[in-house]
């Protein structure tokens, strides 16, 4: 695949991303000679990994942003032709070892979320993968009305964590930030502390924004 250096400016970044927009990952792979997985089934995260590979993003898979010289993170989203995100987006994984040493200021998730640079991902009903194409890029930061919303949540989470009630942490907690089983599959669990002190076992957990929040996001930014 073709080599891509960082690029050196906020401007650069969105220069290149708005390159790509229009063009269909078939279109890409060719320009680029990469070579496109017949499905996401076994290699989900293909297509973030790929973009980010193109705009020159540098921080794999360290908790921080995927372009820690200029802050910004990307997030790649697959959208219908009307423009509605069809899944939640992964921010990062749920502390649950050491979740009393966690604070929202310092959290890997405001740092994630402090600059994000949305790539929508265009996917037409019973599309294949290499038609699917790339939209508009946006550049987003919270309102003081979603970081609030986004603290609120987080913390309420990291409260749970840290009394143990993970069987809290379901689908339906938080009004932004969803809380889901991050694991290849029910049989990964790991250890942390139950409500009783006593050690248990439970799923793994990731942050995801819910497609209603980023629904909101995208639309605002589409009419800014």
């Amino acid at each position: 695949m073709t080599t891509v250096t960082p690029p050196q400016s906020i401007e650069q970044l969105l220069e290149r991303a708005e390159k790509l927009a229009g063009k269909s990952l078939a279109q890409l792979a060719e320009e680029f000679r990469a070579q496109l997985p017949d499905h996401l089934l076994l290699e989900k995260g293909w297509i973030g990994q790929f973009i980010e590979h193109l705009l020159g993003a540098t921080s794999g898979s360290l908790p921080q942003p995927d372009f820690p010289e200029l802050g910004v993170e990307l997030k790649t989203i697959p959208i219908n032709p009307l423009g509605k995100p069809l899944e939640s987006t992964f921010v990062s994984v749920v502390n649950l070892h050491q979740p009393a040493s966690e604070q929202w200021e310092t959290s890997i998730v405001k740092k994630k979320l402090e600059h994000v640079l949305w790539m929508p991902i265009i996917v037409h009903p019973n599309s294949p993968l290499n038609q699917r194409i790339i939209g508009m890029p946006l550049l987003w930061r919270p309102s003081a009305d979603e970081w609030q919303i986004l603290k609120n949540d987080w913390e309420e989470t990291m409260e749970k964590v840290c009394l143990g009630k993970f069987g809290q942490l379901n689908a339906r907690f938080g009004q932004a930030l969803q809380v889901r089983p991050k694991a290849a599959n029910s049989k990964v669990l790991t250890d942390v502390v139950g409500s009783d002190g006593e050690i248990t076992q439970t799923l793994p957990r990731g942050f995801y924004l819910r497609s209603s929040f980023t629904q909101k996001v995208l639309t605002q930014l589409s009419y800014s």
